[in-house]
């Protein structure tokens, strides 16, 4: 600034907002001339919560980055889990999910990722939690959870039965009444986590 000698240099610049600069110029918020120095390839990246599509792949490439450096080995999120994370609304986009994401790897200790779900809240500010259309597909969802997370095992120790409090045979009954079979609780249920060393199931 202020040399009489031209000083080449080869540099790209790029500029981010998330303001409305258009409308910032017409109520002389902004300068024009400054706003049509850098505005010379513009590109529009619409808000997280309009394009829910990209949250999955985000969600394994955050989750394999922070499991491979605190050196957990991360395999599976709840069917639930992503339904809250897809439906929440990341006013803070891809950051936001990041720091999210971040937490629920510190908070996690087996291979199922542990997302808090209470803490997931909408564009209203109200918690997020998967909501089920009956008594009987809450009943389902409580089921399959807790045959997923005794991996498939019904009796015994740490079964399925034991977590929910039921008797063998009466945890059996229900899953026949909800029509409940071993594709709803296998890892299939589960979004495998495709990058990072430790995506491999």
């Amino acid at each position: 600034m202020g040399s009489a000698r031209t000083i080449q240099v080869n540099v790209r610049m790029i500029a981010a907002t998330h303001r409305d600069l258009a409308t910032m110029i017409r109520e002389h918020e902004f300068r024009e001339d400054l706003f049509y120095r850098f505005n010379v390839f513009p590109i529009e990246i619409p808000p997280l919560r309009e394009r829910r599509e990209d949250i999955l792949p985000l969600v394994n490439h955050f989750v394999s980055k922070f499991a491979q450096r605190m050196g957990k080995d991360i395999r599976f999120i709840s069917r639930n889990a992503m339904d809250a994370l897809t439906n929440a609304p990341w006013k803070g986009n891809v950051r936001e999910l990041g720091n999210f994401m971040e937490r629920c790897v510190i908070l996690t200790q087996g291979n199922k990722l542990n997302v808090p779900h209470l803490e997931v809240k909408d564009s209203a500010g109200r918690k997020v939690v998967p909501v089920a259309s009956s008594f009987r597909e809450a009943e389902r969802r409580v089921i399959i959870d807790a045959l997923s997370d005794a991996s498939g095992r019904i009796a015994g120790k740490g079964g399925a039965a034991e977590r929910l409090g039921l008797k063998r045979t009466t945890l059996q009954n229900k899953m026949r009444r909800l029509s409940i079979g071993r594709s709803d609780y296998s890892a299939d249920q589960y979004t495998n986590r495709i990058a990072g060393p430790q995506g491999t199931s």
